[in-house]
């Protein structure tokens, strides 16, 4: 899912493309893209636009006579940039935006088709799809710890709540906490004001590393290669491969879709946290440490003697 670095680059990009722009025409290849229907769609045709903006993951493209056209990627949704009136593509385009300046297009690569877009009027409409997250780059030591600890969740749970901190997802979250040398599963009510004052800096130090990356990687170029993977990256789709700081393998949480990676060594203290995907292999023996786990993997494809947590053979 597009975060923070990457929605302020769309943001960037788009502002100096098309401020000014009118938009003559919405084209729809997929009715289920668009989630509102007051106001009609095509109202929006024929304006001027005047602004584009991040409100949390989503884009607010701001039109004149007081019209907002949000964009939420999701997950796999990416925008192109083409020449005018250029075509859909048939099997990942949603649809395309029309201007003076070139054609804007929204694709998606998943058969889930969850990214959206919506027509308000006012700003209070606009303000009611507005998560209501903390703004990370631009919050206080003091107002950061408040709502960090608004809520008793795992840390994780807490910087990728949009309605507790604006724009960071399952990427950053990962690189934020590895930089902070804190463990994912660590809960907010337990946290002391060092360890919180730490994961505000690297809240800071990795969103705006991170921005000032892509823009140099992107230069003029329309931001078109937009990943949550990325070679650079400490721990997060580093699972096996040695952490930067201390060449310890990354592990991983796996939950649904999704996953956390960590560095055991820099995190949890060496301790492993528990995997549902190895929970299983393992059958709920589950280890302290790497060297326990190495043991218990070894013992489940039969190339050793299967040894309890203490290490003594069963």
């Amino acid at each position: 899912m597009p975060e923070l670095p990457d929605v302020t680059l769309y943001v960037e990009h788009l502002e100096s493309l098309l401020k000014g722009d009118v938009l003559r025409k919405v084209r729809l290849a997929s009715p289920f893209v668009l989630r509102s229907v007051q106001p009609p769609l095509r109202q929006v045709e024929g304006r001027r636009l005047a602004a584009v903006s991040r409100l949390g993951k989503r884009l607010v493209f701001s039109f004149e006579e007081d019209l907002f056209l949000i964009l939420h990627l999701m997950i796999a949704g990416r925008l192109r940039w083409r020449e005018a009136a250029a075509a859909i593509p048939k099997k990942l385009g949603l649809l395309a935006m029309d201007f003076d300046a070139g054609t804007l297009l929204l694709t998606e690569a998943s058969p889930k088709k969850r990214t959206w877009i919506r027509l308000v009027t006012g700003r209070e409409a606009l303000q009611a799809l507005d998560p209501g997250g903390l703004e990370p780059l631009e919050a206080s030591p003091e107002a950061f710890a408040a709502r960090l600890r608004s809520e008793n969740h795992t840390l994780k749970r807490t910087l990728t709540d949009p309605t507790l901190f604006s724009g960071i997802g399952n990427a950053y979250s990962d690189e934020i906490l590895h930089r902070a040398k804190l463990s994912p599963v660590a809960l907010t009510s337990r946290l002391s004001d060092a360890e919180t004052a730490r994961l505000f800096d690297a809240v800071k130090s990795t969103l705006v590393e991170w921005t000032d990356r892509l823009r140099r990687e992107t230069g003029d170029r329309f931001p078109e290669k937009v990943t949550a993977f990325r070679p650079e990256m400490a721990v997060h789709g580093k699972y096996g491969k040695p952490c930067p700081a201390c060449a310890t393998p990354v592990q991983r949480i796996v939950y649904a879709n999704n996953e956390t990676n960590y560095c055991p060594a820099c995190q949890t203290g060496g301790k492993l946290l528990a995997d549902r995907s190895l929970s299983r292999l393992l059958r709920g023996d589950w280890p302290k440490s790497l060297e326990e786990m190495e043991e218990r993997k070894d013992a489940a494809r039969g190339d050793g003697p299967p040894t309890s947590l203490s290490g003594k053979s069963r």
